[in-house]
């Protein structure tokens, strides 16, 4: 956060040339900001900003929180993800208090990119920018809108469940047209069916429960 107080600033010359301190953030004003979408997380222990000699204030503050997103998982493995991290303060309105993006989409994506120290099950894709006013009691409100792009990386889900469950119909294709006696058939369709439940008690391990669309591979 970066933001211009007009009362705090003062000639480096006049003070050994310091053009700036660090302060505790309770030292002055400082911009109440919630994420919308956020269900729990852990508050910063970094409760500090500097204090440049022109009013410029500066606070770096590193947020670990949890927030809710709507997945749509029907083209599971193979689907993509958008989520919102919305940044807003009601406290006081757009008349008093505007935010904006200091940095371009790209520049963010870019630096976001860097923080990823591990390959997980998500690919981090694209990153846009809504800034917008939200109305609330007929008063507007400054919103900066952070909408994330992600896509799911099928590799272990190919492994473990797309492609045992083609061989497990290919081999039940392939008995139910062959020359075998139909005593031997029952006992491997009773089979198929067996392996057909324990993919399917993976793959509902494997989902989030609310999603309003199963995936095609759970219903097929």
């Amino acid at each position: 956060q970066e933001w211009q107080n007009p009362f705090a600033t003062w000639d480096p010359q006049d003070f050994c040339n310091i053009s700036e301190i660090v302060l505790p953030m309770d030292t002055y004003w400082s911009p109440p900001v919630f994420i919308l979408e956020r269900v729990n997380g852990q508050n910063p222990e970094l409760n500090y900003m500097v204090l440049m000699h022109n009013g410029s204030f500066n606070s770096t503050r590193p947020f670990q929180v949890t927030l809710t997103c709507s997945l749509r998982i029907l083209k599971f493995p193979f689907d993509t993800q958008m989520c919102n991290l919305s940044i807003a303060s009601f406290l006081y309105p757009v008349t008093d208090f505007v935010m904006k993006t200091r940095r371009t989409p790209a520049e963010m994506m870019k630096d976001s990119q860097s923080f990823f120290l591990t390959d997980g099950e998500w690919k981090f894709t694209n990153l846009s920018i809504i800034e917008y006013t939200e109305m609330l009691d007929d008063k507007g409100f400054s919103v900066v809108t952070y909408v994330i792009s992600m896509e799911r990386r099928p590799t272990l889900y190919i492994l473990n469940l797309i492609l045992p469950t083609c061989a497990l119909y290919l081999l039940d294709m392939a008995v139910l047209f062959g020359p075998s006696s139909l005593e031997e058939k029952i006992n491997f369709q009773i089979a198929i069916i067996l392996g057909s439940s324990m993919l399917a008690v993976i793959l509902n391990n494997s989902l989030p429960t609310s999603s309003n669309k199963p995936p095609i591979i759970g219903t097929h």
